[in-house]
């Protein structure tokens, strides 16, 4: 029944109904009032037009003055000094803090100590007292020399206070003071990123150095832009201490220009509306910056004043030809790029945190080409399993090999050597990775997200792995967005992505952990048909997942874990059907 008809019914004569039909297009609209708001505003335009009239209309603020100074050729001269020691010092403290926030996160206790050690002591010493140290340095060493330590050869020789000039100490002195500070924000920058992105930049076999400067940092930028922004204008405006130093930077020169003249106020204005220049253009630039770095944050982000004259000069990727060039591909059959699977042999593994045991010598064979399902309740190893096949977890003892390669390990002769950090990278491209909760690098494109690795890790060229990255994305039905952001798709389409990205490294072994776990139910179906695929396909997959039904139609082999044994191992008919250990007739009992 109609809302209209009930009112109707309830009130006499159909009042209900007659007011539901009335066109109420002719009435005259009444805004409601807001007299608080409105008093406030009143309240903030007499303050404002009491400043400036008291600013504009007192003659000692002396205006005349402050015009015939504020572009004198002394000021200006001293404001160049100013910009050219904020400048240096900006580039010179962000390189060198950025350093020492990379040194603080290391592995190494020594280097990770001496950074610390800087800090400290940087920020404990007032920048006027540092200043002045600096420019006496030459009482404490007459000369600057660089030899070979503990021999006699002398390289370089040379007076401090020649080399030490007043300048020199004023910028390395707020280089030093700059770096101390931007460090710690830039470690709190890389504190913020999600510790998933470093996991699926490690899995997909990116170095270090790539790692940091490409998926970590450029995240980390929107954490340290605003407070590294206040931190520039800071040293701005830091740049007045060095008065001390009698360097005629812009306060200095206002200085001496008032103690001759004695026009104090007037030309303190001159240095504060200067200052005001320096702080609004700074500002302007940090908005600029924030935006740039905050690609992929927001679903619809406005586009920047100009922002439509610099695409001009970009090329995005035209996603109807490339829907076009792969209109008729379906699925994963026919993808004769993907490789042959590996073969894994898990050989007594142990692993354990602190005195829990998470894996308690593990023993499994999967055949190249193979499709594993890993069940089990939660905590039982299935997941550090999974890390420990691609080495993302270093296990206490055992091995594991993919097509008779250690993994992790090189053999020579009866002994085992440890592969570097950068051999294991290489080798962990062949052991693709899907994660639980996608780890899509949300800063890159979803092509720039396929093609990262690739390029980088396996050398091939951007054309190349462009072309693979839109059949692979054509394949999952996915072409049109290879140009969105992964905050941009939906839970499903990410997951889908994430598959396409580890599949673009052409990997012999593909891991899923829970790839369905992090999903609404209704786009479940649509990763778990994009894996059904990859079965067809020939790679190994290795696939932790609660999901019984897919486990049972895709599975050769189905592996139930518990408190980090295997208890049972099996083709899913005799799993699901004849189970031998009471535990899992248990388990699948009330899963089924």
């Amino acid at each position: 029944m109609a809302v209209t008809s009930d009112y109707a019914d309830i009130e006499p004569g159909g009042r209900a109904a007659d007011r539901a039909v009335q066109d109420y297009s002719r009435l005259r609209i009444v805004p409601s009032r807001h007299p608080g708001r409105i008093a406030g505003s009143v309240f903030a335009a007499a303050v404002i037009a009491a400043v400036l009239y008291s600013t504009f209309t007192n003659p000692r603020w002396g205006w005349g003055v402050f015009a015939e100074w504020f572009f004198a050729a002394p000021v200006l001269a001293g404001l160049g000094r100013t910009l050219l020691l904020t400048l240096l010092a900006t580039i010179s403290g962000s390189i060198l803090g950025t350093a020492l926030a990379l040194a603080r996160v290391s592995r190494s206790p020594l280097l990770s100590g001496l950074s610390w050690g800087y800090i400290w002591l940087l920020r404990s010493i007032p920048v006027i007292v540092l200043l002045l140290v600096l420019n006496n340095l030459g009482y404490l060493y007459e000369t600057i020399t660089v030899s070979v330590p503990f021999t006699g050869p002398i390289l370089f020789e040379y007076p401090t206070t020649q080399l030490l000039t007043p300048f020199a100490a004023a910028f390395l002195g707020l280089t030093l003071n700059q770096s101390a500070f931007f460090a710690e924000i830039v470690r709190g920058g890389i504190l913020s990123v999600d510790q998933g992105q470093l996991e699926a930049a490690a899995a997909l076999g990116l170095s270090r150095h790539r790692q940091a400067f490409r998926i970590v940092l450029p995240q980390a930028m929107r954490s340290i832009l605003p407070t590294g922004f206040n931190e520039i204008i800071g040293l701005a405006k830091s740049t007045s201490m060095v008065y001390v130093l009698a360097l005629p930077e812009l306060f200095y020169t206002v200085q001496v220009i008032y103690r001759r003249n004695l026009e104090v106020i007037p030309l303190l204005m001159v240095a504060t509306v200067w200052y005001l220049v320096i702080m609004t253009v700074l500002s302007i630039v940090q908005h600029y910056i924030e935006r740039h770095f905050s690609k992929g944050a927001l679903r619809n982000p406005k586009p920047l004043p100009f922002q439509s004259v610099f695409r001009r000069f970009s090329r995005p990727l035209p996603t109807a030809e490339i829907a076009g060039d792969f209109a008729s591909t379906s699925g994963f059959r026919g993808t004769t790029a993907l490789r042959a699977g590996g073969a894994v042999r898990i050989h007594g593994i142990t692993k354990s945190f602190g005195p829990l045991k998470v894996l308690d010598r593990i023993d499994l064979n999967l055949p190249a080409g193979s499709v594993t399902a890993i069940l089990g309740p939660s905590g039982s190893g299935k997941s550090t399993l999974l890390r420990a096949i691609n080495h993302l977890e270093r296990v206490d003892s055992g091995f594991i090999s993919v097509d008779g390669d250690l993994v992790g390990y090189e053999q020579k002769g009866d002994t085992l050597y440890e592969l570097k950090e950068k051999d294991i990278l290489k080798r962990r491209a062949d052991i693709g990775m899907v994660f639980q909760n996608f780890n899509l690098f949300p800063h890159l494109s979803v092509l720039e997200n396929l093609i990262e690795a690739p390029i980088e890790v396996r050398g091939e060229s951007r054309e190349a792995a462009i072309r693979f990255a839109q059949e692979l994305l054509a394949r999952i039905g996915l072409s049109d967005k290879i140009n969105a952001y992964p905050r941009q798709l939906s839970g499903g389409q990410q997951q889908r992505v994430a598959i396409a990205r580890a599949l673009a490294l052409r990997p012999k072994v593909l891991l899923f952990d829970e790839p369905t776990s992090a999903l609404d139910p209704e786009l479940v179906g649509e990763v778990l048909d994009v894996i059904n695929e990859l079965a067809r396909t020939g790679t190994t997959l290795v696939i932790v997942t609660h999901e019984i039904g897919f486990a049972r139609e895709v599975a050769d082999t189905v592996v139930f874990m518990e408190g980090g044994h295997i208890l049972e191992a099996g083709p899913p008919a005799r799993i699901f059907n004849e189970a031998e250990h009471p535990r899992t007739r248990e388990f699948l009992a009330k899963v089924l």
